[in-house]
C-alpha cells in the first residue's frame, strides 16, 4: 500500500474484498511497533459490531476506498483480538499466517556456547 498515506486519513473509509463486495468501514489502523508504518486495518464489519483485521500490504487505496486482495469470507473469519489494543507480535503471527501471508523467519537462537572463556571449561 501507499506508505505515504496518513493512517488518519484511512479511518471511516469504505473496504472492499477481491471481488469489490463492501466488507465495511475502517475503524482503526494498526502501525509496525518498528517502523511506525501502517500494517493493519481494523474494518467494522457489521455483523455482530466485529473487527475484522486486514493487512494494509497488499492492499490498495483506490478512489478513496480500501481493495483487501481476499476472499469476504477469509476476512471476516480473521481471528478477533478486539480493538484498542496493541497487537502483540503473537497476535500479528496469528493473522499473517490465516491470510496465508509469507512472514520474515525469526533471528536464529544465539550459540549456547557464545561467550565461555577458552580453558575455563572443568574450572569450580
Amino acid at each position: 500500500m501507499q506508505t505515504d498515506i496518513d493512517p488518519r486519513h484511512l479511518i471511516g473509509r469504505k473496504a472492499y474484498d477481491r471481488n469489490g463486495t463492501r466488507i465495511g468501514t475502517i475503524d482503526e489502523v494498526y502501525l509496525d511497533d518498528a517502523t511506525g508504518v501502517p500494517e493493519w486495518a481494523a474494518i467494522r464489519t457489521g455483523l455482530f459490531s466485529r473487527d475484522a483485521f486486514v493487512p494494509l500490504e497488499p492492499s490498495e487505496l483506490i478512489d478513496g476506498a480500501l481493495h483487501v486482495p481476499f476472499e469476504r469470507s477469509l476476512i471476516k473469519d480473521a481471528p478477533d483480538f478486539g480493538v484498542g489494543r496493541h497487537l502483540s507480535p503473537e497476535q500479528e503471527l496469528q493473522l499473517y499466517h490465516h491470510y496465508g501471508l509469507d512472514v520474515a523467519s525469526p533471528p536464529p537462537l544465539p550459540d549456547r556456547d557464545f561467550g565461555k572463556l577458552a580453558g575455563q571449561e572443568g574450572h569450580a
